[in-house]
């Protein structure tokens, strides 16, 4: 039975308002109030699939057509079927290990963006940068992580949300203005770039990326004041859209969170006193900084050898509009989002879903990773066992081949074993975080009855995806 985690969600932690979910194509209704295909005639039981509408939740959320991006497979790893809007930054200022830190902190926010990484330092008032494609680990060694010295850094993990994967769109950015260089590394997505962008290039503007990112580097170059930090708070002054970024100078380090508070951005401090920003307190813990508290939606911070200066963006908008998926999907468990614990809040849903939905069982599995704490929640709740039905088999991540269909069906089972001797002639409840298109739920659950599962009962730990961001 599918259902979602439930009403008090809201005092879990800051759910959107409508519109902040991003939506690739409606749910297929086979999923909803019909039996899946009968298995083969090799398998002589019945097994039976249950479903329902039920949301306890829906209510927060109004009904809202699906953006025409929902249909752009580019937000999809091939054959997985979750959202992919997140990226990775981190800070670093006044730290002698400032690079290697910031490389760390990146292995931390890993799980944010596998296309490419990027560290630029700074040493002797000279901007210096290492990018590539792929993961932190496959990006730097020693001898690159030498090429950066200096007690300021600023570093980036990618996933795509606007511009392709190439090497010349991995983050930070650095560009030269008139009054020195500048670095940048955003996490987000402007939903404004477009027509920022054409703006720009109408009056002469000459882009190296296909990269949202780049319209805030050349708002500030045709910016006509002069202090850095005032030429920062003019081009988000054009910004729509969601962006928490990190700049760096000769001798600033410079943190903006746009006003609705899309996506998270945290302030930590080490012994040191070197201080640290970040996507997730996930990377402050990996470099033993001390969390201190959130950027505030609209704030701009600026450390430099002065300390730590806090100017607001703009005033204070009448509601936070924080992302629903970083708790839900995004984010580390161990992480504090938005100020609550991740692992908490998904542990909390599973409870809701058994309170709400119940049903009878012998055990409840989950779909492995990011549905393990609600299932846990879940199991806990319902004082039913829970085991590991379903195992993620090692190096399933991302493939870049174009297989045929007969092959790609079989990309669940890349990526996911059944045990078979646990779950046959079982009555199974499966858990997972999200159901985005549907498509993945789907063989997931043929998977378990395959095994041999006497029933599949689905339950999803969070409400309809229903808006585009």
């Amino acid at each position: 039975m599918a259902a979602t985690a439930a009403k008090a969600a809201n005092n879990l932690f800051l759910v959107s308002p409508p519109g902040l979910l991003r939506t690739p194509s409606p749910l297929p209704s086979s999923l909803f109030f019909k039996t899946l295909p009968k298995p083969s005639s090799s398998l002589t039981h019945k097994t039976l699939i249950t479903a329902s509408s039920k949301n306890p939740i829906s209510h927060l959320f109004s009904p809202r057509k699906p953006s025409p991006d929902a249909k752009n497979p580019s937000n999809f790893h091939d054959g997985d079927d979750k959202p992919h809007e997140e990226c990775g930054v981190v800070g670093i200022c006044g730290d002698p290990e400032a690079s290697r830190l910031c490389y760390l902190a990146l292995h931390a926010l890993q799980h944010r963006g596998q296309e490419g990484a990027g560290i630029v330092s700074v040493h002797n008032n000279v901007l210096q940068t290492v990018t590539g494609v792929g993961l932190v680990s496959e990006v730097f060694n020693q001898s690159k992580l030498d090429k950066l010295p200096g007690e300021l850094a600023i570093g980036h993990v990618r996933y795509s949300t606007e511009g392709s994967s190439m090497l010349k769109n991995v983050q930070p950015f650095v560009a030269g203005y008139r009054f020195g260089s500048v670095g940048v590394a955003h996490n987000g997505n402007l939903v404004n770039y477009q027509a920022l962008r054409a703006m720009l290039e109408d009056n002469g503007s000459i882009f190296n990326t296909t990269s949202d990112t780049e319209v805030v580097l050349h708002l500030m170059a045709i910016s006509k004041v002069r202090p850095f930090v005032m030429r920062i708070v003019e081009a988000c002054e054009q910004l729509k859209g969601a962006y928490s970024m990190v700049f760096l100078t000769e001798d600033k380090l410079v943190a903006v969170r746009d006003p609705l508070g899309f996506r998270p951005l945290v302030m930590g401090r080490r012994s040191n006193g070197a201080v640290v920003f970040a996507s997730e307190t996930c990377a402050l813990d990996l470099i033993e900084a001390t969390y201190e508290r959130e950027v505030y939606p609209g704030e701009v911070l600026v450390v430099d050898k002065d300390g730590v200066s806090s100017q607001c963006l703009m005033s204070n908008p009448k509601f936070k509009a924080s992302c629903v998926f970083e708790p839900i999907y995004f984010s580390n468990p161990t992480s504090l989002v938005f100020g609550r614990s991740v692992y908490k809040s998904r542990y909390a849903f599973g409870e809701i879903l058994a309170t709400v939905d119940p049903v009878e069982c012998d055990m409840v599995i989950s779909v492995p990773d990011s549905g393990n704490i609600a299932a846990y929640g879940y199991a806990a709740k319902a004082g039913v066992p829970y085991h590991q039905g379903l195992t993620r088999r090692s190096g399933s991540g991302r493939t870049f081949i174009e297989p045929s269909q007969k092959i790609r069906d079989f990309g669940v089972k890349l990526k996911h074993a059944a045990a078979r001797e646990l779950l046959n002639g079982q009555r199974v409840v499966v858990v997972d975080d999200s159901i985005v298109r549907g498509t993945t739920a789907l063989k997931i659950v043929r998977l378990i009855k395959e095994a041999g599962a006497k029933e599949v009962h689905m339950r999803i730990a969070s409400p309809p995806i229903i808006g585009s961001c």
